[in-house]
Order: C-alpha cells, then sequence, then structure tokens
C-alpha cells in the first residue's frame, strides 16, 4: 500500500482522529480511505446519471402523449415486478 502524507488544519485533523476513535475506524488513515470510496462511488455515480441525461436530451422530444408514457411506465413496472 502506498503512503502519502497531508497537510490538515487542526480542526480537521481533530475531527477524523475523532472519528477513529468511535470505534468505527481503526485509524484515521481507515476514515480518509473510507471517505476517497464514497467520493468515488459518488463521481461513479454523477457520471452514469449525467450519461443518462445526455442520451435523454440527445434522443429528442417525443410524440407520445403523456397518458402513452404513463401506460408505457406502467406496462413496464409490471414486467418487472413480475420477474
Amino acid at each position: 500500500m502506498a503512503t502519502m502524507n497531508i497537510s490538515l488544519p487542526e480542526q480537521m485533523k481533530a475531527w477524523a482522529e475523532a472519528q477513529a476513535e468511535t470505534g468505527r475506524y481503526s485509524n484515521t488513515s481507515d476514515y480518509v480511505r473510507d471517505l476517497i470510496r464514497r467520493d468515488q462511488e459518488r463521481w461513479e455515480k454523477t457520471a452514469e446519471l449525467q450519461s443518462i441525461v445526455d442520451r435523454s436530451l440527445a434522443s429528442g422530444i417525443s410524440t407520445k402523449s403523456i397518458s402513452e408514457i404513463w401506460d408505457e411506465a406502467k406496462k413496464r413496472f409490471e414486467q418487472s415486478a413480475a420477474q
């Protein structure tokens, strides 16, 4: 495992140490690794959502009515619930 030294203001250092002292993390390094993992997951989800938005915008305006869209959504939901 690689080592990285970071500088933190005293208040942030105290916070990280306090999180480790709760017992949820074995030390401050575990706490920082957890923060980084969560940030990576958040960015991946954001990128996935942005991709969906981009594809949706690129697909253009639908010619279907609101009722048709709702009916299709209900059918898809019922099909997925039946599986």
